[in-house]
């Protein structure tokens, strides 16, 4: 079903009417990020049955599992399914770890672990698992999970690839396809081109985690290509000149009828990114800090949580900026604006980011959160870098092991991985990351780890492969071979487990993750970027195009037969009747068109933004008077009918 279109809503009708009248003793509702466990936990709170007016959480019992403790009454769990597969596997995991593991880590293992039989859950635990996200939660490490249990599995999303499809056996239940949206494009000179500093001139240095900076003098010509743009090199003009483009635009072009920044979600490439992009929308739009907001994993002050719900409810902030955070399954209905300021490669990630904008929401609780907005008919997307023209590829588990993020490496030991090229990789990076710190920091890590250097921890890892582990002592003390003692492949994984242990701390990954990232930005001041285009991409324009043909192809080929055609297009001295124009509009509203007059307005727009008034403005039935006149050319400008009508009075 199309994002935005009530998936959760149906899931919860159809649990409730599985679990009132064909005896489903328990569900299961998995997620796979935290926030989207709390967003269905809401929403589950709120469905009010058609039966007996008492709301799903007053009738039957719905847990949201933050534990490891299963509520044997609950006849609805909502847990996420990393929190269920190391309860399988009988491990506890850290709240804080709960979302970090929701990649999964397909393409760390070489063989991915298996989840054997825990009698503490046993496979008829759950009769039906309703899966959200299905694109993302049905591979290999977390396909196990699904599978663990004897039930019927049902699977949400709106982005189904090609594995989901397999997963599924082909089995699609329901396909809810929603209008393609109306597309912004916004590119700069340095996002097409990238820049160079002339030596001589001074370039300023910025520490990623403290963001101290210094200036240096360049000896030697600094180039740099677009894709370095916000990871190694930060070229503030061009931010800038996106963020001043988009302000300029939005109360000009995008929404014209407007003096309030809609709800606007830009998604950036890196956590320093946002960072950038938030202080210059502060300083371009002349607001205060509740004006735009980072919300990521990294944010500091206010939890992501507490941001998001602000975003969604409040007035402030009118802009948030995220990587990824907000870019799947999460709700939030006042959204008009969805601003791309980073590449997406995975087809199916770029229609769950670009869903953002889609969610319904009634005009006043719209107005709750913009005060000045009269109701939600469309929304917009500001393409900076040309994402809606790259080609994009289905989304696919790889099937060699990639070059992984230290990152995503020591959480993939934290989650349990203990193989050898795993290992290996991360006492490598621990023993040339020892050489590059401070005393001060070596000390910092020695109290979190309990005492060990990095240099411990890398020579412990490192000793916990030799082949000549093949035989330990018992937990008890007793050595050599006898009763009790740990032999071969067991002595080896018992050892990679102890070496590994420190680094399940979530506190202590954390702190060698923040030293590691004290290396250096270059900020590029030199450089002036310059908008080479601010319109609607080329995409949109040939989507315009092909609307405006087929509706004046429609007002040609029926103009003989729909009354409000035949008043208009003809000289008859009839007067034009509203049961007319509303026959025009059913007309035209039927498959196979399913037109409405905000498309065609906007269509003309898109093609001839000089003849039309009022693009951003809502549309209305008897605007479908203005735009035939203008599709047959009996008017110059295409003007809202009401103005036309005011016009004409005043005369």
């Amino acid at each position: 079903m199309a994002t935005g279109s009530g998936k959760t809503f149906t899931a919860i009708s159809f649990i409730y009417r599985l679990i009132k009248f064909t005896g489903a003793r328990r569900v299961l509702f998995l997620v796979d990020r935290g926030n989207l466990a709390d967003q269905s936990l809401k929403e589950f709170q709120q469905y009010v049955s058609p039966y007996n007016n008492f709301k799903f959480s007053e009738e039957y019992i719905v847990q949201r599992l933050t534990g490891n403790i299963l509520d044997t009454t609950a006849r609805v769990c909502i847990c996420t399914i990393q929190r269920l597969y190391f309860m399988l596997k009988g491990r506890d995991l850290a709240e804080e770890d709960e979302d970090l593991m929701a990649t999964g880590f397909d393409g760390i293992y070489k063989k991915v672990p298996p989840v054997e039989y825990n009698p503490a859950i046993p496979i008829e635990t759950f009769d039906i698992i309703v899966t959200d996200e299905a694109h993302r939660s049905i591979y290999n490490l977390w396909a196990q999970v699904l599978e663990y249990f004897d039930a019927y599995l049902i699977g949400l999303t709106a982005t189904p690839g090609k594995q989901t499809f397999g997963f599924f056996h082909q089995n699609l239940v329901m396909e809810y396809n929603h209008e393609m949206a109306v597309a912004d494009g916004v590119k700069t000179a340095i996002t097409e081109g990238g820049s160079k500093v002339e030596a001589g001139y001074y370039v300023e240095k910025q520490e990623r985690d403290t963001r101290k900076t210094r200036w240096e003098e360049l000896d030697d010509d600094f180039a740099y290509d677009p894709n370095q743009l916000d990871r190694d090199v930060v070229t503030p003009d061009q931010i800038r000149t996106i963020v001043r483009t988009f302000r300029d635009k939005l109360f000009s072009e995008i929404f014209r009828d407007r003096t309030e920044v809609p709800k606007t979600l830009i998604f950036a490439k890196d956590d320093n990114h946002a960072e950038n992009i938030v202080e210059i929308l502060r300083e371009e739009f002349g607001k205060g800090n509740e004006f735009a907001q980072k919300i990521t994993y990294r944010t500091t002050g206010a939890t992501p949580k507490e941001l998001i719900s602000a975003f969604r409810n409040s007035y402030h902030p009118r802009i948030a900026v995220t990587v990824d955070m907000i870019a799947t399954g999460t709700d939030i209905k006042p959204e008009e604006i969805v601003f791309f300021m980073r590449a997406v490669k995975s087809r199916g990630f770029f229609e769950q980011m670009k869903g953002r904008g889609v969610r319904v929401i009634k005009p006043d609780e719209l107005k709750a959160v913009t005060p000045d907005a009269k109701a939600k008919d469309h929304f917009v997307i500001i393409d900076a870098v040309g994402v809606c023209e790259q080609d994009k590829t289905d989304a696919r588990p790889m099937e060699k092991k990639p070059s992984v993020s230290f990152e995503r490496l020591l959480q993939a030991v934290a989650f349990g991985n203990t193989e050898d090229d795993v290992i290996t990789s991360i006492a490598g990076r621990l023993a040339r990351m020892e050489h590059r710190i401070s005393a001060e920091d070596d000390a910092r890590i020695r109290i979190a780890s309990g005492g060990l250097g990095l240099k411990d921890l890398a020579h412990q890892l490192v000793q916990s492969l030799s082949p000549d582990l093949d035989l330990l002592p018992s937990p008890s003390g007793r050595g050599g071979g006898g009763e009790g003692a740990i032999q071969g492949e067991g002595a080896a994984q018992h050892a990679r487990i102890v070496a590994s242990k420190p680094l399940c701390d979530p506190a202590l990954r954390q702190l060698i993750l923040d030293i590691k990232a004290k290396n250096e930005l270059t900020i590029d001041h030199v450089s002036q970027d310059q908008a080479i285009e601010a319109g609607f991409s080329q995409a949109a324009r040939d989507r315009a195009k092909g609307l405006v043909q087929s509706f004046e192809q429609f007002i040609a080929d029926h103009k003989d037969e729909i009354t409000a055609l035949q008043i208009l297009c003809k000289p008859y001295k009839q007067r034009l009747t509203f049961e007319a124009v509303q026959e025009l509009a059913d007309a035209i509203e039927k498959p196979p068109y399913l037109w409405n007059e905000s498309q065609l307005w906007q269509a003309y727009a898109a093609l001839e933004a000089s003849k039309v008034k009022g693009a951003s403005g809502r549309r209305i039935l008897t605007d479908l008077v203005s735009l035939v006149r203008f599709a047959i050319h009996q008017d110059n400008e295409l003007v809202p009918f009401p103005e036309r009508v005011n016009a004409n009075f005043k005369a």
